[in-house]
């Protein structure tokens, strides 16, 4: 007895030991582009170097998935130490209070040595640190095609209509004058101060209802359709592809693309956006940083000492230069300016030029409502819905919807008081019923079985965290003012979020879209599925073969499989479109810039995607058919249709039956597809789901309570279906 005590502490001590000995570790989240990760990664093992005590994990996310992530993370209150990211994000975290006003922790002096666009001020307070400054588009020319940049849009045109060619005869583009995601609000803003006004005002409200961005509107569509210099379907990926390829002579893109170029051997120059002709205002891109933010939660005051050496290392004079250098970024460290690597560098010098022109980047939440309403409206004026009068005079009308509903505060209503007592009762009835229950389980601790327990604790401590506490507090928000202005303290305000789902037309149209959406994929999920099950069980050889072959798409990731399926839709470029043209001389469809062809090309995605998984389940129901059935049917003289109709569908239905409904729920929810292969609802968010719209409402919008009120009437949508089906089911099987 005394040898297990002393042993008992002895290990204690051991693991008090290990646990002392342990490094520090400090999460940073980031969206560096893949030239830029390299830099940080080497930036970060020197920190480690220098800190042992320290270990610093770093993680890449795309800017929209590192937004939602956080937001996330931060209602459970966790997530990074540093997060990193641009500057438009600190209106949102900061009036969410999310991250932590860095005035807090640093000396006033200490931002004295950065440019004034790297430290942007929100509410009279710092929540960013940029390591650079700029973060604005540029014209970027190939120098191998052209000498000296166009100074203006006349010049732009008629430049990009000599380098718009047809190099090989075959009656399409090879090479176009310029390319540039103009699908996307940011990308084309630079053009309406330069047509006339700013598109929002000094008080942070949209503007814009005005000549200046129905004139940018029609500018862009003369560049398409008129002059034909730009390609009909353009996104960021696609117009990089092409720039780097030789297939584009210029490019408007920003200063965090000029490593990928360098990378890729190329010659090119920068200058600014040209000049509009007509007003001789020249283009005024935004201009900003992007830069660290400290969580506002900490595990412990230790981790909140080591983010902040890390966020002083990290905007330190050492790091900058070295990102400078290596991919020539403009330092925000004023004292660098002078620097003969920063001086030297040409690239730096042109782009400080453009920077006089540029606009500060807006940092209020409220730019993300003018973004969305811009993007809607603008996307269904490429998909020729709308013309720039209307598409102007939408866009404000939307943005002006979304402001004030991103900006409420509900106050409770009488049903706040009847829910609160509903909630309390229900929980007094559970405990009093589970009374026994609960005695009884804690109890098993101490009894004869107490291994089995201490085995099934983590699994019971794992399910309650990731399905029945998230269950219920999604519950408890859909009645909540939960929003961007009560991140902190919502509270219970009553049934206003579904009354006001329920009254809106959307959610029906939006409903009945996702039922359309579900019952196509099922159909085909289920029917090549089987076909190919049958096929492989009575007629191929090597059927291991054939079953790895056809499982292939389901074991891919789906995130990879649906932007290799967005690239192969690309109405120029596709391998889809080249297809029909070369094979069967069809013209090339539009499939990501019209509503109908673009949700036809998210279902084609996901039909690829589900079949494999009812094969496998219709390949081990036929294995469990007996072989006799056949034989006595083949004396019958029965054909393959009456063997496959009055045999195997029927002794399959029971199999298949609840793989359907297993699949018609997942396919119900799946966001994936929807939301990356019509990048977010493209065009003008007409290919929206339920649970995209969902999605859009929570991280896009930041209507929380809203979104969660639309996430419950979902699940009880597919819990009336699946129930109905199942009791459906077992009436059959009773008769």
């Amino acid at each position: 007895m005394k040898f297990g005590k002393f042993a008992f502490l002895c290990l204690l001590f051991l693991c008090s030991f290990a646990e002392a000995a342990k490094p520090l570790r400090v999460q940073l989240w980031h969206q560096m582009i893949y030239g830029h990760r390299v830099v940080l990664s080497d930036a970060l093992r020197e920190f480690e170097k220098e800190h042992p005590g320290i270990v610093v994990q770093e993680t890449y996310r795309e800017t929209e998935e590192l937004r939602s992530s956080y937001q996330a993370a931060a209602m459970g209150g966790s997530g990074p130490e540093l997060v990193f990211g641009p500057s438009d994000q600190i209106g949102p975290f900061a009036t969410m209070n999310i991250i932590r006003p860095l005035d807090e922790v640093l000396e006033p002096d200490y931002f004295k040595q950065f440019d004034p666009l790297a430290i942007p001020v929100y509410r009279d307070k710092h929540y960013m640190i940029g390591g650079a400054v700029g973060n604005h588009l540029m014209l970027i020319y190939n120098k191998k095609l052209i000498s000296k940049p166009p100074q203006n849009s006349d010049e732009l045109i008629a430049i990009g209509k000599e380098h718009t060619k047809d190099l090989n005869g075959d009656g399409k583009i090879d090479r176009y004058g310029l390319v540039f995601n103009y699908t996307e609000p940011f990308f084309f803003a630079p053009f309406i101060p330069a047509f006339g006004e700013a598109f929002m005002t000094d008080d942070a409200k949209p503007n814009l209802n005005t000549p200046a961005l129905r004139k940018t509107f029609e500018f862009i569509l003369q560049l398409r359709d008129k002059y034909k210099i730009i390609p009909k379907e353009c996104d960021y990926e696609t117009a990089n592809a092409l720039f780097k390829q030789g297939k584009a002579a210029m490019l408007i893109n920003g200063d965090w693309s000029w490593g990928d170029y360098k990378d890729a051997g190329m010659d090119f120059g920068i200058a600014r956006i040209p000049m509009i002709s007509e007003t001789k205002k020249w283009p005024s891109p935004l201009v900003g940083t992007a830069g660290y933010s400290l969580n506002v939660n900490m595990q412990t005051p230790e981790h909140e000492e080591a983010a902040l050496k890390l966020l002083r290392y990290l905007t330190s004079e050492r790091v900058q230069l070295m990102f400078m250098e290596r991919v020539g970024v403009l330092p925000s460290n004023l004292s660098l300016r002078d620097n003969p690597v920063v001086k030297n560098n040409p690239l730096l010098e042109v782009s400080s030029e453009i920077m006089e022109v540029g606009t500060p980047m807006p940092v209020v939440p409220e730019i993300r409502g003018v973004w969305d309403s811009l993007r809607i409206q603008y996307q269904k004026l490429l998909a020729n819905s709308l013309i720039p009068d209307q598409a102007a005079e939408g866009a404000q009308k939307l943005a002006e919807a979304q402001i004030t509903d991103m900006n409420e505060i509900l106050q409770q209503d009488a049903s706040a008081f009847v829910i609160k007592a509903i909630i309390v009762i229900l929980v007094l009835a559970l405990a009093w019923m589970s009374r026994k229950s609960f005695v009884g389980f804690f109890q098993g601790f101490k009894g004869p079985q107490r291994f089995v327990y201490y085995m099934m604790l983590p699994a019971f401590v794992g399910i309650f965290a990731v399905i029945i506490y998230p269950f219920f507090y999604n519950i408890a928000i859909s009645f909540s003012n939960f929003s961007l202005r009560t991140f902190q303290d919502w509270s219970i305000v009553g049934l206003q979020h579904y009354v006001s789902a329920l009254s809106d037309p959307k959610f029906y149209s939006l409903f009945l879209k996702t039922i359309i959406w579900t019952v196509v994929n099922v159909f085909f999920h289920v029917t090549i599925g089987v076909f190919l099950a049958v096929i492989i069980n009575q007629v191929m050889p090597a059927k291991g073969f054939w079953r790895t072959l056809f499982i292939i798409p389901w074991a891919v990731p789906q995130y990879i499989t649906a932007l290799t399926w967005r690239g192969m839709f690309n109405q120029e470029y596709g391998p889809i479109n080249q297809f029909l043209q070369q094979f069967l001389h069809l013209s090339p469809v539009q499939w990501l810039s019209q509503p109908f062809t673009a949700f036809t090309a998210c279902i084609i995605t996901n039909v690829w995607l589900g079949f494999p998984f009812m094969m496998i389940v219709a390949l081990g129901g036929l294995q469990s058919i007996p072989h006799s059935l056949y034989e006595a049917a083949y004396l019958d003289k029965a054909n393959a249709w009456q063997r496959f109709r009055h045999i195997t569908l029927p002794l399959l239905m029971p199999v298949m039956v609840p793989a359907a409904l297993l699949g018609s729920i997942w396919t119900f929810n799946n966001l994936n597809i929807v939301w990356l292969v019509s990048n977010a609802g493209e065009p003008g968010d007409q290919t929206h789901i339920l649970v995209s719209y969902v999605y859009k409402a929570a991280f896009n919008l930041y209507r929380y309570g809203y979104a969660a009120a639309v996430s419950v009437l979902i699940f009880l949508i597919l819990a009336v279906w699946s129930l109905g089906s199942l009791v459906g089911q077992y009436r059959k099987e009773t008769k």
